[in-house]
């Protein structure tokens, strides 16, 4: 094989058991008596012996890619790499595994940022950056030597933090990406796991900021996802450490929390006699705008082989992932920009109502929880947006629309067919993906569903999956493709978003508004990523209240008052990119945020 190729095969689908060793048969180097494609043997370090192996070395390379479709599960990946990596691979897993290519640079009294899929090896560096693996610099045969990678690093902006990591001269405290894992680890109540954290003596402010002192003497798997990624938050700045990594900060909080986060993240890097390096991985592009001083692009394909790039300032590193191709790197990433209009609502949103719903009220319990629900209408083939804090009821006024719930006043009698993705996926049904997709629609597999549908959200690699097994990103793609292939009067998605990368965001908003569009459907889109909304929304319905306490939700209006609204009672101003027209989070106390707060044009200034 070609020197920038590799080889990757997918241990967890490729299946023996199952097939004719196809690949092996069909492979031409093969077929001329060479052994490219073989069994991995009894001497396997990982998998099934049964399993394959590909030698690199006599690999056609991807312009053969034979093996690629002879396989049935979809198990091997032939890949070109970029004529521009030069250098070996920082770490590689193992023969046909994953490799990385490059690592980010910590800055003492700097917040790094780092955008990109998952599954493209960020979780790799910093287990590195942290000391926990001993880069192997592409020899996955030997243990990695620190000697030869601070020589690989030598004149680079990373020598002398790994000397110091070298020497055990750098602790690390780290807030991890899945925290709903967290009640598998701990045993206890909030306070307990609290505790044992605080060595700055930080931990009380925290408490208060991050609004957790309600759940602190709960049981650490009783409390909400939000409850718990806030405690995450908590417990990892509440160390005294020199480098902090916090992977995805925003999951399950409204922007109001995840402004607080993010203040507490710049206000913890900017204390000037600490020297603290901050490393933060953040799909929210409007946060990590907003937070990071420099950014990494991490590109590649997932699972297989993954780039960090040098840093970037943050606005050039944004939009340059955004349009899909790094400058310095002459590298495409994408085949196409991704691009932000500002809305003109379609001229069908405007035409009929599809829906009108009266004054309602829902209470829980004696005087828990109480939500107004202001009587509006819904057009139809609109896009109407829904935003608003945690706990103020919008997911309540979903299941109310759904009749999941009774109203306590006012009462909702259309007789509308609702496709529905709840919040939370709680799936326990053991089949197939294929087989529950296919019983939702007759269109599944045909050319259209699968232009609509499947491949925007990427659905052919798990197809063959149990429902079961699938990952929260997985789970939730399967579950917008599956609310989509219904035939309904409305639909409504409830956090689309969570657990999606930016690209997962980006294909399923598009997804979403393609199939708007293309079956003049109405669809309600409840969610806290602003860039989402903004892609997406024709109207907005803007929540406000106190959270756990009462909720109000206003009629549907303009997206301009909606967010005017919404923003307002955040403090929080927008403006637009000058070159992309993305949406960006003003810098607080900035003389174009002051401006535009005196102006009353909290989204974008006119």
């Amino acid at each position: 094989m070609a020197d920038d190729s590799i080889a990757v095969v997918d241990l967890e689908r490729c299946q023996p058991d199952r097939c004719n060793y196809e690949c092996m048969k069909d492979c031409p180097p093969n077929r001329t008596g060479k052994e490219c494609i073989t069994e991995r043997g009894e001497d396997a370090e990982e998998g099934d012996p049964d399993q394959i192996h590909i030698s690199e070395e006599i690999c056609l390379g991807e312009t053969c890619g034979i093996c690629v479709n002879s396989c049935p599960f979809d198990a091997i990946e032939i890949i070109n790499l970029p004529s521009e990596l030069d250098d070996d691979p920082v770490h590689r897993y193992g023969d046909n595994a994953f490799s990385l290519y490059g690592l980010p640079t910590p800055e003492p009294g700097s917040v790094t940022g780092i955008l990109g899929p998952n599954g493209i090896g960020k979780s790799t560096a910093v287990h590195a950056l942290a000391g926990e693996t001993v880069p192997n610099l592409g020899d996955h045969t030997a243990d990695g030597d620190w000697e030869r990678v601070l020589d690989r690093f030598r004149g680079t902006g990373l020598q002398n933090y790994l000397e110091s990591l070298k020497a055990g001269d750098v602790t690390v405290a780290r807030k991890p990406q899945y925290v709903d894992q967290i009640p598998n680890q701990f045993d206890g109540n909030t306070r307990e796991l609290l505790e044992r954290t605080d060595e700055r003596g930080a931990l009380d402010d925290l408490v208060d900021r991050l609004n957790i002192r309600p759940v602190m003497d709960q049981d650490i798997d009783s409390i909400s996802g939000g409850e718990l990624q806030r405690v995450a938050i908590a417990a990892c700045l509440a160390r005294d450490a020199d480098f902090y990594f916090l992977d995805e900060i925003t999951p399950y909080l409204d922007i109001g929390q995840r402004m607080t986060v993010a203040r507490l993240i710049r206000e913890l890097a900017d204390d000037d006699a600490a020297d603290r390096s901050m490393l933060v991985v953040e799909h929210d592009l409007a946060i990590l705008d907003l937070l990071a001083d420099t950014l990494h692009v991490a590109y590649g394909e997932p699972g297989a082989y993954g780039v960090i790039t040098d840093p970037k300032s943050v606005r050039k590193g944004i939009n340059e992932y955004l349009k899909g191709y790094l400058d310095n790197e002459n590298m495409r990433i994408r085949p196409s920009a991704i691009t932000f209009e500002e809305h003109a609502p379609r001229v069908a949103s405007r035409s009929q109502t599809l829906i009108e719903y009266p004054d309602l009220r829902k209470s829980y319990g004696d005087g828990e929880f109480e939500l107004h629900v202001e009587g509006g209408e819904i057009n139809r083939s609109e896009v109407l947006g829904v935003v608003g804090p945690n706990g103020i009821g919008k997911s309540t006024l979903a299941q109310l629309f759904t009749g999941d719930l009774e109203p306590d006043e006012g009462a909702l009698d259309f007789a509308l067919d609702i496709s529905y993705k709840p919040q939370y996926i709680d799936i326990d049904q053991h089949m197939r993906v294929d087989a529950f997709l296919s019983s939702i629609t007759d269109e599944f597999g045909t050319s259209y569903w699968n232009t609509e549908i499947a491949q925007p959200l990427q659905l052919e690699r798990v197809m063959e999956q149990n429902l079961s097994d699938l990952s929260g990103g997985e789970r939730q793609r399967v579950a917008i493709a599956a609310c989509l292939s219904d035939d309904a009067d409305l639909y409504l998605l409830d956090e689309p978003s969570a657990h999606l990368d930016v690209e997962q965001r980006v294909r399923a908003t598009t997804a979403i508004r393609r199939y708007a569009e293309n079956h003049d459907a109405t669809v309600m889109v409840i969610d806290h990523d602003i860039y989402m909304i903004d892609l997406l929304a024709d109207r907005l319905m803007v929540f406000d209240g106190e959270p756990a306490e009462r909720g109000r939700a206003a009629p549907p209006q303009d997206m301009r008052d909606g967010m005017n609204e919404f923003l307002a009672d955040l403090e929080i101003t927008f403006r637009r990119d000058e070159r992309t027209g993305r949406p960006r989070i003003n810098k607080p106390g900035s003389q174009l945020d002051s401006q535009q707060k005196r102006d009353g044009e909290y989204y974008y200034s006119s």
